[in-house]
């Protein structure tokens, strides 16, 4: 029987345009993804509080 979760990796999401607005702090999230089905990186638009909107943000290593 197969194990739960072995695919599974924990992936950390970082904004895109914080990096060039040039303002302090960062936005990032932590995340799930299964290597399997998705092998390369991720982009997801999740809400950014410092610049109080929804981005891109793009899976970093």
């Amino acid at each position: 029987m197969a194990k739960k979760g072995v695919n599974r990796v924990q992936v950390i999401l970082e904004c895109t345009e914080h990096k060039e607005s040039g303002m302090p702090g960062m936005s990032r999230y932590i995340t799930t993804k299964n290597k399997k089905n998705t092998p390369d990186r991720i982009e997801l638009k999740k809400y950014n509080p410092v610049l109080k909107r929804y981005t891109i943000h793009k899976e970093i290593k």
